[in-house]
C-alpha cells in the first residue's frame, strides 16, 4: 500500500521543539482490537483505533471475513462480530499491504477456521519470511502452502477442530505467540505457548478482557506458560486505544537532542512490555518525567514530559530489546548525539522487520556523518556529545516507516539538511508524523 510516487522530504535544523502533541493509537492494540472486536457475539466500540494503513489492512481483511465494521464520523470504530468459528470464506484474495503483524495474527485466527485464505502484500511483505509462523500452525494441523522461503503471497487451508499443541517459542516474538494463541481461541482443549523470553502482552491482557479463559504462569526463571482454552465465547467490549509509545518515540528522542526543547506527549500507553526505550533513555540521561500515571482499559498511560537533555552513551542490556524492538532506529540516532560510546547487542530480528534495520541505519547514520560499527547483532555509535552531525545526504528509506521517520529526527539537528527519498511509508504507522512535528516547531 506504498505510494507508488515518491514523496521526497529534507529535514533540516529545527528551533527548539516546544508544545503539546497528542499521538496516534498504539498499533499493536489497534489491530488485535479489531480482531477480537470481529469474533466476538455483538457490537463493540472502539476509539482512538490508529488509521494507518496496516490497520486498515487488518479492517478490510475482518470485513473480507464477515465482520461489520464502520467507522463513524466522530472517529469511533463499531464492529459487529461473527463469533469465534464463524469467520466466512473471503471473495479474494487479502491484500496486507506492508502490514506483518496482521499477515502473522490473521494466519492464527483463519488456521483454526473451516476456510481457505490465500494473503498477499507489497513488495517489502513479501520479502519477510513467514516461517516461524507456519511452523507452529502446521503443527496444529493447518496446511500453509507458501512462496519460496516462506513468503508471500502464501495460502492458509485452516482446520477445525485443529489440534491443540504447547509450543515453545524459539524466539522471542509477540507475533508468533499471538498466532498460536488466536488458533487456539477455535481450537478444542488447551492451547499453551511457552515464552522464555517475555515479549509485548497485548494479546494475553485483551482475550482476558473479551472473555476468553486464558490463565498466565510464570516459572522460577522468568518463563511464562500462556494457557487458553479454546472454543472461547468472547463479549463484544468498548475500547479506548492508548497512544502508541513506538510513535511518541521519534518525539521523545527530538525533544532530548533539539536544544531548548520542552514536549508534553499526551495520553502515551506504557505497557511494561512496550516501555524499554523511557528506560534506556533515561539511563542515557535524558529528562523524561511521567505525569499523572493512569490505567485504561486495562493498559498504564502517562503524558511523558521531555526536556532537551546532554545524553551519554551506555551499553545497552540485550535483555531489554523485546520490550523497545522498535525502537532501536530512533535510539540509535539518539546515541549519534550522545556523548562517549553506546553499545547495542543481541538484535538479529531487526535484520528481518520491513527493511535490515541494522545495516540500513548504519549506512545511513553513516552517511550523516555519525560513527558507527556494524556487528552481526547490533551497532556501536560513538556519539557527538551534542554538536550537530553534519547531515547533506539523502537517505534511502527502503519503504520501512521507522527508518523515514528515525532519519526525519536526525535531520533536526544537522548542519545541513537530511533528505528522505520516500516519507510515503511513515502513513503505515503515522499518517500525521509530518504535521505534528510542525505544530512543535511553530
Amino acid at each position: 500500500m506504498t505510494d507508488p510516487n515518491p514523496s521526497p522530504r529534507a529535514f533540516s535544523a529545527s528551533a527548539p521543539l516546544k508544545g503539546r502533541i497528542a499521538i496516534p493509537g498504539d498499533k499493536s492494540i489497534s489491530h488485535r482490537a479489531l480482531m477480537l472486536s470481529a469474533l466476538a457475539v455483538g457490537t463493540s466500540r472502539v476509539t482512538g483505533l490508529l488509521e494507518g494503513h496496516d490497520v486498515l489492512a487488518t479492517a478490510a481483511a475482518m470485513r473480507g471475513m464477515g465482520a461489520t465494521i464502520e467507522r463513524r464520523e466522530d472517529g469511533e470504530w463499531v464492529i459487529d462480530g461473527v463469533g469465534v468459528g464463524g469467520l466466512l470464506q473471503p471473495h479474494e484474495a487479502l491484500d496486507m499491504g506492508n502490514s506483518g503483524t496482521s499477515t502473522r495474527l490473521l494466519m492464527g485466527l483463519v488456521a483454526s477456521h473451516p476456510i481457505t485464505v490465500t494473503f498477499i502484500g507489497d513488495a517489502s511483505l513479501s520479502g519477510r519470511p513467514m516461517g516461524r509462523v507456519i511452523e507452529p500452525l502446521s503443527q496444529m494441523g493447518t496446511d500453509i502452502v507458501a512462496s519460496p522461503g516462506g513468503r508471500l503471497p502464501l495460502m492458509v487451508r485452516g482446520l477445525a477442530p485443529a489440534i491443540p499443541l504447547a509450543y515453545r517459542l524459539p524466539m522471542a516474538s509477540a507475533q508468533v505467540k499471538s498466532a498460536v494463541l488466536l488458533a487456539g481461541l477455535n481450537t478444542p482443549g488447551i492451547t499453551e505457548v511457552i515464552e522464555p523470553i517475555p515479549t509485548r502482552d497485548h494479546s494475553e491482557r485483551m482475550l482476558k478482557g473479551f472473555g476468553a479463559d486464558l490463565n498466565v504462569e510464570t516459572d522460577g526463571d522468568g518463563t511464562r506458560r500462556i494457557r487458553i482454552r479454546g472454543e472461547a465465547e468472547l463479549r463484544p467490549q468498548t475500547i479506548a486505544v492508548p497512544g502508541d509509545p513506538s510513535s511518541a518515540a521519534f518525539f521523545i528522542v527530538a525533544a532530548l537532542i533539539v536544544p531548548g526543547s520542552d514536549v508534553v506527549i499526551a495520553n502515551v500507553g506504557l505497557n511494561p512490555t512496550r516501555a524499554g526505550l523511557v528506560e534506556v533513555l533515561q539511563a542515557m540521561g535524558g529528562d523524561i518525567e511521567l505525569l499523572d500515571p493512569r490505567e485504561v482499559g486495562g493498559e498504564p498511560v502517562a503524558d511523558l514530559r521531555v526536556r532537551h537533555s546532554a545524553l551519554k552513551g551506555i551499553e545497552v542490556d540485550p535483555a531489554i530489546a523485546p520490550s523497545m524492538i522498535d525502537e532501536y532506529p530512533i535510539l540509535f540516532v539518539a546515541a549519534a548525539l550522545a556523548e562517549g560510546r553506546t553499545v547495542t547487542t543481541g538484535l538479529d530480528e531487526l535484520r528481518v522487520k520491513e527493511s535490515d534495520r541494522l545495516a540500513v541505519m548504519a549506512a545511513g547514520l553513516t552517511a550523516i556523518g555519525a560513527r558507527v560499527e556494524e556487528s552481526a547483532d547490533g551497532l556501536a555509535i560513538d556519539g557527538t556529545g551534542g554538536d550537530p552531525l553534519p547531515g547533506g545526504a539523502t537517505i534511502a528509506g527502503h519503504l520501512d516507516h521507522r527508518i523515514c521517520m528515525s532519519f526525519a529526527v536526525a535531520g533536526l539537528v544537522g548542519k545541513a539538511p537530511v533528505t528522505i527519498d520516500d516519507m510515503g511509508p511513515a502513513a503505515t504507522s503515522f499518517p500525521n508524523f509530518e504535521a505534528l512535528l510542525e505544530s512543535l516547531q511553530a
